[in-house]
């Protein structure tokens, strides 16, 4: 049977609902995977090796196998203790596999931060954790802004999978719609337009943000090096 694009206008609008769920799929797994990641990323720099241990192992079980077994697991595996609905088995699913790699992205960045800093922090009397909250936390998220943002594009569309358990995002609605009509090629068109669409909306966020945080960075620059020129400057 031929492809018949004249039908795409009168079934697009069927769309838009399904890109919300997986917009919402995507904000809630990414939303928990900052915070176990954040999480991991302090149990790794640790150094008790009841902390990191535990951490590695997570990361070493989450990067090694796929999103989709782990999405089963989750939703089939655990239904004989606890029966999770779809939508939240989506999220915790998506929440745990992301959360491994922010993790990773937090790790570096914190540790990319000079050392220096947290010295001269602790020998001006902040505790560790106040140095951590006000002096390398704020640089090490500026640091993680993009590789963050190319995670957030990654959950995007790796929520996909949600349709295999039945969650009504966008790949799940194209597949519906195409056993209803029998045009699956058109359906899983407009679904991959909806994908670009969103994708490359937040592909240009992300790229402002990146753009902003350089140009204040350059800004900070600036104004520490006249201020260290300056000969009217006095030392602090």
């Amino acid at each position: 049977m031929p492809y018949d694009f004249s039908i795409v206008p009168k079934y697009i609008s069927f769309f838009p609902r399904a890109a919300l769920m997986t917009l919402e799929i995507t904000a809630l797994g990414i939303l928990l995977g900052m915070v176990i990641g954040l999480i991991t990323a302090f149990a790794r720099i640790s150094n008790k090796f009841f902390f990191r241990y535990p951490a590695k192992l997570y990361i070493f079980l989450v990067r090694g196998t796929p999103l989709l077994l782990q999405l089963f697991i989750i939703y089939y595996g655990l239904a004989t203790i606890v029966r999770i609905p779809s939508f939240p088995s989506a999220v915790i699913a998506l929440g745990i596999h992301n959360g491994a790699y922010i993790g990773e992205v937090f790790r570096g960045a914190i540790q990319s931060i000079d050392e220096g800093q947290m010295e001269a922090a602790r020998s001006i009397g902040m505790s560790y954790s106040l140095a951590m909250k006000r002096i390398i936390l704020p640089q090490a998220f500026q640091r993680a802004i993009p590789p963050l943002g190319n995670q957030f594009i990654i959950a995007l569309k790796d929520s996909s999978l949600a349709s295999t358990i039945a969650v009504g995002e966008l790949l799940l609605k194209a597949r519906q719609l195409g056993s209803s009509t029998f045009r699956y090629m058109e359906m899983l068109l407009i679904a991959a337009l909806f994908y670009l669409i969103l994708t490359s909306v937040f592909t240009l966020i992300v790229g402002y943000i990146e753009k902003s945080l350089q140009v204040e960075r350059r800004g900070e620059d600036v104004t520490e090096e006249v201020l260290l020129n300056d000969p009217n400057t006095e030392p602090a």
